[in-house]
């Protein structure tokens, strides 16, 4: 299991690689809401996701017992992070994503020097060829979200929330596979542990939320959700037992309300995030949440998106 100091060495080791993004605030938000919102930005961070904090993290470890080839499988976000981190340390990086990968992700993993590699639509299905390939070149196989080290680089999002906004009572985080949720639980629960901490997930993605009601890790099939960055196929095995244990609650969203949510923050913040990040922020508009004059913390997971598909993420109806 993770701890609190391994978060803490995390933060330790990766501190020259990432930057600490900004929290951000909208009055009108606030004014939706009835609550005092505050917005991890971690659109903003290098690589434009969360996801250079776990990466880079569990790539150094591997470097330091030796490794000098890296894969990944992911829908964008993971795999440009690893990419990144591995350019930056002088190795290889093979990313293998969906076939229906996200345009714009994959040439920025091509930009850091990642090769890329095209395998089916599900995690399911790449994650198994990335630790195929790296068995065969004696690499080393960075996980998504399903490892110690990726877990505890995320959890530095929840340390660096709790001395940004120190007063939050609830922090809401979108999830997919559950490494950025389980980190930020590790450490905020392990330092303030009476701070809610509360899941978003789209109903077309909804692993977590069916894995929590069956008490054990349950898979679904065939994600279709426009927030491409949770389309996960179930929880991890490190990362679920997390969530069991400390999770506040899950918030399911409607697609309509991902898209109201994405326009509102295009709009209304100047802010472009992608549908993923979207998903925590339609949990706050949609009232779902259920609380009002809370000081509550949102992470902002990613702005990767590819501007050619931004028709779909917006509302079809003149009235939305």
């Amino acid at each position: 299991m993770v701890s609190l100091s391994d978060v803490k060495k995390a933060q330790q080791e990766i501190k020259d690689i990432i930057r600490q993004t900004p929290v951000l605030t909208s009055a009108l938000l606030d004014a939706k809401s009835g609550n005092r919102i505050y917005l991890k930005s971690e659109h903003l961070q290098k690589t434009g996701s969360f996801k250079l904090r776990g990466a880079a993290n569990a790539v150094k470890q591997a470097v330091k017992e030796g490794a000098n080839f890296i894969t990944a499988a992911s829908s964008g976000n993971h795999g440009q992070a690893v990419a990144y981190i591995a350019a930056e340390l002088g190795i290889p990086a093979v990313i293998v994503v969906p076939e229906d990968a996200n345009r714009a992700k994959v040439e920025a993993i091509k930009a850091y020097n990642g090769d890329v590699i095209y395998c089916g639509t599900t995690s399911a299905e790449r994650i198994p060829k990335a630790i195929q390939l790296a068995e065969e070149n004696n690499g080393f196989y960075v996980p998504p979200y399903d490892h110690p080290d990726v877990i505890a680089g995320q959890g530095t999002v929840g340390l660096e929330i709790l001395e940004q906004v120190p007063d939050v009572d609830i922090i809401v985080v979108p999830v997919g596979g559950g490494g950025l949720i389980a980190g930020i639980l590790t450490a905020v629960k392990a330092v303030k542990p009476h701070v809610k901490v509360i899941a978003a997930e789209p109903e077309l993605a909804n692993d977590t939320y069916t894995s929590l009601n069956n008490n054990q890790i349950t898979a679904i099939q065939g994600a279709a959700t426009i927030a491409d960055g949770l389309r996960t196929s179930q929880p991890g095995d490190l990362t679920f037992p997390i969530l069991q244990e400390h999770l506040d609650g899950i918030v399911l969203v409607t697609e309509d309300e991902i898209k109201d949510a994405f326009q509102f923050m295009l709009e209304r913040t100047k802010q472009l995030i992608e549908p993923s990040s979207a998903v925590a922020i339609a949990a706050i508009l949609s009232g779902k949440i259920g609380v009002a004059g809370k000081n509550i913390a949102v992470v902002l997971s990613g702005g990767n998106v590819d501007l050619r598909q931004m028709k779909k993420f917006l509302p079809t109806s003149p009235d939305r």
